[in-house]
């Protein structure tokens, strides 16, 4: 019998990022379940298709680049398996690639995020952000499988992007990510947040996964 590991593309946008990744996977079961795709399922009292995520979203996060790994045990045409999938996911959840598997999924090592800050002075804000950036040390407590520690997240962000738009300030950074533990793009916020005593809301999106080299994940 085949049996074909494949690897399926997908974004995860507006409402949907409220979707929490347990119910994502529930959300994901249904959807094979209506398509009726040919795959594999485990084995044992309580068999469930086989369905991996490599560097699980967070809460609240939009993903443009995410993806699912399943097993196949008969061919099916891609772009079929796409447009079967789609018919039973929310409009916010779309997939939009196939492809096998060029790395594990355990060989993410860092990820790219882009954090929206709606403000009246976009320029204003990049000034003292640049600022909090120019501090000798930005230490925030991290929570950690042994609990709280504080972290300095300064090195992390040093490199972060910024773009200055109408009504928007933009900032792309890439951190740490995957199973050996990452960085929250948020702690930033929360550390600029303390220095400057506002608040500051991001919509924040993750726009690629990458390898310990800086290499796409594939």
């Amino acid at each position: 019998m085949l049996r074909k590991d494949v690897r399926v593309w997908f974004s995860k946008t507006g409402t949907a990022r409220y979707i929490s990744h347990l119910d994502l996977n529930r959300c994901m079961a249904r959807a094979f379940h209506k398509a009726k795709l040919p795959l594999w399922y485990t084995e044992g009292f309580n068999p469930h298709v086989f369905l991996t995520f490599a560097a699980p979203l967070s809460l609240g996060f939009e993903g443009w680049h995410e993806s699912m790994d399943i097993r196949l045990i008969e061919e099916i045409p891609y772009p079929e398996l796409i447009e079967r999938l789609n018919a039973g996911l929310p409009r916010d959840i779309r997939v939009y690639a196939v492809t096998e598997p060029e790395m594990k999924g355990n060989d993410v090592a860092n990820a790219e995020y882009v954090l929206r800050v709606e403000t009246e002075d976009p320029e204003a804000l990049y000034q003292a952000l640049l600022g909090v950036l120019a501090l000798p040390e930005l230490p925030v407590q991290k929570h950690t499988k042994k609990g709280e520690r504080t972290v300095d997240i300064r090195p992390y962000f040093a490199n972060m992007d910024f773009k200055v738009s109408d009504g928007c300030l933009a900032m792309t950074v890439r951190l740490p990510a995957g199973n050996q533990g990452g960085i929250n793009p948020t702690l930033f916020l929360d550390a600029a947040e303390k220095e400057l005593g506002c608040a500051l809301y991001a919509r924040v999106e993750r726009t690629g996964l990458f390898d310990n080299q800086f290499r796409p994940f594939r």
